[in-house]
């Protein structure tokens, strides 16, 4: 069987390049992969941002794209809401083939069988606000790679607890607040929030 850390920490990066992919930030990329993160689909715009042809993303696993500046951390906590059945807004910054980067947002469908064991996951992810990514998300991430690469991922983790623990949110409680921010205090309700992401997304 195929483990799912391992599938997430396969294929060789390219190097870094310190300037953004030049996209159609109108566009929603969307993908479907297995339930250990394996490529299966992808649309159009997915793969003109990753800047792969269409072959060299199937069969491949997800972090392809995974940008180094990426704390560990923020994939573990993406995948213990997805492993659960929960759809999680994460911010991350992907990495295409040339090595430049994207910021998104994610949204996801999960999959499950009539055993409720989980088939797939259909993710679908919009550029991401670059005020939001430059002010709250940008500092966060830099201290916690900082944090794992002295100590590791566990001690990143414990920061990350104590950081949202301080603040009174979950991980998706804070992405939703900052990105639903300046919307009138109605549309800021739990329930008018599921209708901003649903448009957002367009499902």
């Amino acid at each position: 069987m195929i483990n799912l850390a391992s599938a997430m920490e396969e294929s060789p990066a390219p190097t870094p390049v310190n300037k953004e992919t030049g996209w159609d930030k109108s566009k929603i990329l969307k993908s479907k992969t297995d339930p250990y993160g394996v490529i299966e689909y992808a649309n159009d715009a997915f793969i003109e941002v990753s800047g792969y042809e269409e072959h060299e993303l199937m069969g491949k696993p997800h972090n392809i794209i995974r940008h180094p500046d990426m704390p560990r951390v923020i994939f573990k906590v993406l995948w213990d809401y997805l492993k659960k059945g929960r759809n999680i807004h994460a911010i991350v910054k992907n990495m295409s083939k040339s090595g430049r980067y994207y910021w998104v947002i994610t949204d996801f469908e999960v999959s499950t069988n009539d055993k409720g064991s989980i088939t797939s996951y259909y993710g679908r992810r919009r550029a991401a606000p670059p005020e939001i990514v430059q002010k709250h998300i940008e500092p966060l991430y830099e201290k916690l790679l900082q944090i794992e690469a002295a100590t590791g991922m566990v001690a990143s983790e414990k920061y990350l607890i104590g950081f949202l623990e301080d603040i009174g949110k979950t991980y998706n409680e804070f992405i939703e607040d900052m990105i639903t921010d300046g919307l009138p205090p109605e549309e800021k309700q739990a329930t008018e929030k599921k209708g901003f992401f649903t448009k957002l997304f367009a499902r």
